[in-house]
């Protein structure tokens, strides 16, 4: 071909043959905590926004720990990028801690109110329209992020509470500068909508009637003060008191209005549970358990890859990409069919990873073009037929989510996502922030083909979610790749896309994060061909070339809304991947 598609080495080439069964055993505990860690006084922070990077380096430098940088750069980008993230939203933190080398998932997800049903989405017999769901109260769920914040922070905190919160409260009193992201995001439908039309959110974002502009300074003392008030007396200060009786008012006002209590507040629990870790030719992928989808969804896609790739023994340029498409529509049709809420239904996670399924999956002659439809593991490993207890699910999601890579000094790492949802979340404003709309990531209607789905709404349920928050080791077991991204459900597509770009295909950080997007859900696969990341050689136009020559059904986009942050930890030094796409740096920290 004229183009270098992925430009592998023929060492890589080799290490595809391996197969699945060529992983290599994670270090032990006693090894990897005795062992020096090889980056020893440096660190590096990935995440949307330079004021949240240096605010968590700074954090870093006065002796905090990564998981005391992820607070501190949050904190920040619920101010200055309030259209994807705050603490109205939620998130998951996957974190590393390289003393007892362990990976825990802190899960802050958003919970629906304990008086949901099945049908909580529908209205006078009739289910809601999308946005009529966002924008009403119905689509708030209990926030996590802060109880989020105190829960990682008590188990692997280095400084006392607080300090944490200190650059984003100096921003907000003293006024931070307008991006070009944020001002470009309050486009009509947002001023004409119900975050421009409400009397607080509206002064807030279009003050004399006029969208917030590039270069502006603005100022957020009800942010300031709620953050004050959350390091003075913890989360709390939150969920209870004032500012839970703003929210519940908030939620339970206008044309359709929410169910949302202060009990639900009050009674709000972060979820703590080991990662879920699966092999990828020596390498160890670690993500979040459902309800993400990252455990699973990232960990099938490279399992499915790497037994693709093996089964055919071509590793040419062009397979490989082919390869990779097969994978995603696989994992991506078992994603959306089986994950949701373990809590609340069986999400046979073991069972999707299991290499006899995997190997099923790759050899059951799906090719370019084929429809993907949900596997059945309970019938292969089990002879107990699952797949038909559930309707078939392919439920859209909002982009309105960040993410950000962080290894301190020590050699601990966190990968944090974290969301409000769509844009701007439900537009809804309290106490200086916007409130989540995650409860529509439930399936509206909750019902197909007669079936329930398993993403249906529930009481205190928790949406499945696409957030992908992702730690690679490497083959010692020691700490190698952080890696997330926002984007709705193509988060897998873009996620799994650094996976094998660094793992596989022999790209550095920011080569994998600069690479054009390929999301395979379903029949249809997007590809990305805008110049935003083709360049010189038109790689995304090359792609879809070759994938629509090999028989598949292509489709060409543009502003795909990927902001892939990461941080690889090769022998001798950082690489930091930062999203063209977006205003993200990565930066590292020497002491």
């Amino acid at each position: 071909m004229r183009h270098s598609l992925i430009a592998i080495g023929a060492a890589l080439v080799l290490a595809a043959c391996a197969g699945p069964s060529g992983a290599v055993a994670p270090a032990s505990p006693a090894q990897a905590s005795a062992r020096e860690w090889r980056l020893s006084g440096r660190a590096m922070v990935a995440a949307a926004d330079k004021r949240a990077v240096d605010a968590a380096l700074n954090a870093m430098k006065a002796g905090g720990s990564a998981v005391d940088a992820a607070i501190a750069a949050h904190a920040v980008l619920g101010l200055v990028e309030p259209q994807s993230s705050g603490i109205g939203g939620g998130g998951y933190m996957v974190v590393y801690d390289r003393k007892s080398n362990s990976t825990s998932v802190f899960d802050g997800r958003e919970t629906a109110p304990a008086t949901a049903t099945a049908d909580y989405f529908t209205l006078n017999g009739q289910n809601l329209g999308y946005l009529q769901a966002v924008y009403s109260g119905k689509s708030v769920g209990v926030p996590g992020a802060v109880a989020l914040y105190k829960a990682a922070h008590e188990k692997f905190g280095k400084l006392p509470w607080g300090p944490q919160f200190d650059t984003a409260i100096q921003l907000a009193d003293e006024g931070f500068i307008v991006s070009p992201r944020l001002a470009n995001s309050l486009g009509q439908r947002f001023q004409t909508g119900p975050l421009g039309t409400n009397p607080a959110s509206g002064a807030y974002f279009f003050p004399n009637g006029k969208a917030l502009a590039v270069g502006d300074r603005r100022t957020n003392p009800e942010y300031a003060a709620t953050l004050r008030r959350v390091a003075k007396e913890g989360p709390a200060a939150f969920y209870t008191g004032s500012i839970a009786d703003n929210i519940v008012s908030v939620v339970q006002s206008g044309e359709i209005k929410g169910e949302l209590s202060l009990k639900d507040l009050a009674s709000y629990k972060v979820l703590v549970k080991p990662a879920v870790c699966g092999p990828f030719q020596g390498y160890k992928i670690c993500s979040a358990p459902p309800s993400s989808s990252g455990g699973v969804a990232m960990n099938q896609i490279m399992s499915l890859y790497d037994a693709i790739v093996a089964k055919k023994n071509d590793t040419t340029e062009e397979t490989l990409l082919r390869d990779f498409v097969l994978a995603q529509q696989l994992g991506y049709a078992d994603r959306d069919h089986y994950v949701a809420d373990p809590d609340a239904v069986d999400v046979p996670v073991a069972d999707l990873l299991n290499p006899a399924y995997i190997k099923f999956r790759a050899e059951s002659g799906f090719g370019p073009g084929d429809a993907p439809q949900p596997g059945d593991p309970g019938a292969l490993l089990h002879q107990k037929p699952i797949r038909d207890q559930w309707g078939r699910d392919a439920n859209t999601a909002q982009p309105g989510t960040t993410h950000m890579s962080f290894v301190d000094f020590e050699g601990n790492a966190v990968s944090f996502t974290a969301t409000v949802e769509g844009p701007f979340g439900s537009s809804r404003w309290t106490n200086g922030f916007v409130l989540n709309n995650q409860l529509t990531d439930f399936t509206r209607p909750p019902t197909l083909n007669g079936k329930p789905v398993s993403n249906a709404p529930g009481p205190g349920k928790r949406p499945r979610s696409s957030m992908s928050p992702t730690i690679v080791f490497d083959k010692s077991g020691d700490l190698f790749m952080v890696t997330g991204s926002p984007g709705g459900n193509s988060i897998v597509g873009y996620v799994t896309k650094t996976l094998v770009a660094v793992l596989h295909w022999g790209k550095t950080a920011q080569e994998a994060s600069a690479l054009p997007n390929i999301v395979a859900r379903g029949q249809i696969v997007r590809v990305e061909t805008s110049d935003v990341t083709a360049g010189p050689n038109a790689i995304g136009k090359t792609w879809a070339a070759v994938l629509t020559s090999a028989g598949f059904k292509v489709q060409e986009v543009s502003g795909e809304v990927s902001g892939l942050n990461l941080i690889v930890a090769r022998k001798n030094k950082f690489e930091g991947g930062a999203d063209p796409r977006r205003e993200g740096v990565a930066v590292e920290a020497v002491k």
